[in-house]
């Protein structure tokens, strides 16, 4: 799509005409007839690719849901500009190894920034007309190993909602958490209890489904909006890049009704946790399987590196004969067909994702991603040689490779340390207990693969390493 105009349009409501006369999908309903019933905190990058997006289609079918954003941050100062100097609009850029398909989307109608102001954020959530409070504030958002300021305003602003009797509402978390919604729950009903039992009793009459949520959302560069400026020829302080697949499974638990999301693809079911099985065993885990042996190997994307023959054989056999014989079969959803989509996604040229965001947190991730498949494995007497090799490139990783230079682990000092160590003596790292457990550490078979995955690693290039396991 290439647009032969001499200057971009700036993205504003009055300019959609415009912008759609450039072959560009706009919002085709009326946004003034929706209804923010949605509070939505932490507008980023992922709430945009992906709730915000089944909202718009939503909208499109005749729904009047529409979405509130909120800021309570100093750090989201600069989304509250953007979005405002926007009429709430921005553009959409899926895309694969095809090329990029732009859209623009209109579900957000308004945006609060409430940045040392509860009060405001307060006001919103005690609105009667508000149904759902949705949250994407990572993982790190629902620590209470400190005092927690987001946490406390959500707690604060509930009870305000309670003194104005209005009625429970959905708190809906949509980070990429493991039982998220009993998570949001965990935490917010933790800090409700210290301020008494009325707090605590409105909490618990509130709702919190869990959900899991996937789509693949790069951070936005300086060259998307070029590209989207002189290519499209629209102008946008900051579109969203995401890949075309998108997933979200959610248990169907809204204390105040929901938008039709089902009508845009989600999937409402009460086995949210085989979903997050499937993602964390074989998404995941394929990711930490690849991430390490590649960054040793010198790939820096995930498409580069699945396009090299020895390396998709390595996660088709880690996914085949490791990681689907542990997991549940959802009917309808073969863990196989999973698989393939997965190995599908990484093969996505447009998209570029980067093996360094891979090595990210490693201490943090292998105990959910990939250490349940090698216990369920040893207790089936079943293959562990993939997963086993994947430890050892990740020892390998941390132990030769400068500090300055590997991605950073919040979590990582103590693996660092043990991974130098290893380097001579492979079984040193796995006294690293954070992750590995005294079951896997006293495995024989374990330990005898993850030696021999070192050895190989020791001897042989990464890809050598890949082939010798293969074989």
């Amino acid at each position: 799509m290439t647009a032969q105009i001499s200057a971009a349009i700036p993205l504003r409501a009055a300019n959609l005409n415009a912008i759609g006369a450039l072959d560009l999908p706009t919002p085709r309903y009326d946004r003034n007839t929706l209804v923010p019933r949605i509070l939505h905190l932490g507008v980023g990058g992922f709430h945009r690719a992906h709730m915000a997006l089944y909202t718009d289609e939503v909208a499109a079918e005749g729904g009047d849901w529409g979405i509130r954003g909120a800021g309570l941050l100093d750090a989201d100062r600069r989304m509250a500009n953007v979005l405002r100097a926007q009429d709430h609009l921005y553009t959409l850029i899926e895309r694969d190894s095809d090329g990029s398909k732009p859209r623009v989307v209109g579900s957000i109608i308004d945006y609060t920034l409430a940045a040392g102001d509860p009060r405001t954020f307060a006001s919103h959530v005690a609105d009667p007309d508000l149904a759902i409070l949705s949250l994407t504030i990572t993982e790190g958002g629902y620590a209470l190993t400190a005092r927690n300021q987001t946490i406390e305003a959500i707690v604060d602003a509930l009870d305000a909602r309670r003194a104005g009797a209005a009625r429970p509402l959905t708190i809906l978390s949509c980070d990429n958490v493991p039982g998220n919604g009993d998570v949001a729950r965990d935490a917010i009903l933790r800090v409700a209890e210290r301020r008494g039992a009325e707090p605590a009793r409105y909490v618990e009459s509130c709702t919190f489904p869990n959900s899991m949520v996937d789509r693949i959302t790069p951070q936005t560069q300086d060259a998307d909006r070029a590209w989207l400026r002189e290519e499209v020829g629209v102008d946008d302080g900051w579109p969203v890049v995401c890949e075309p697949f998108r997933q979200w499974v959610i248990e169907d638990r809204f204390a105040a009704g929901r938008p039709p999301w089902d009508d845009a693809g989600a999937l409402f079911t009460e086995r949210v946790h085989d979903w997050e099985l499937y993602k964390l065993r074989m998404l995941n885990a394929s990711h930490s399987c690849m991430a390490y042996l590649m960054a040793l190997a010198g790939i820096v994307y995930v498409d580069q590196a699945v396009a090299i023959p020895i390396v998709r054989r390595y996660l088709q056999q880690f996914l085949a004969t490791e990681a689907i014989p542990t997991l549940p079969k959802i009917p309808g959803h073969p863990p196989a067909d999973y698989a393939a989509t997965v190995l599908a996604r990484f093969a996505n040229t447009g998209v570029r994702d980067q093996i360094a965001r891979l090595c990210l947190d490693g201490t943090a991730k292998f105990p959910s991603f990939l250490i349940p498949t090698v216990e369920m494995q040893i207790e089936l007497g079943g293959p562990i040689s993939c997963a086993a090799l994947a430890f050892a490139g990740w020892a390998r990783y941390l132990g030769t490779v400068p500090a300055g230079v590997r991605a950073s682990d919040s979590r990582g000092e103590r693996a660092a340390g043990l991974a130098e160590r290893s380097v001579a003596e492979p079984l040193a790292f796995l006294d690293l207990d954070e992750v590995f457990t005294p079951g896997l550490r006293a495995s024989e078979r374990f330990r005898a693969a993850f030696v021999a995955g070192a050895a190989a690693l020791a001897r042989l290039d990464p890809l050598g390493a890949i082939e010798k396991v293969l074989t």
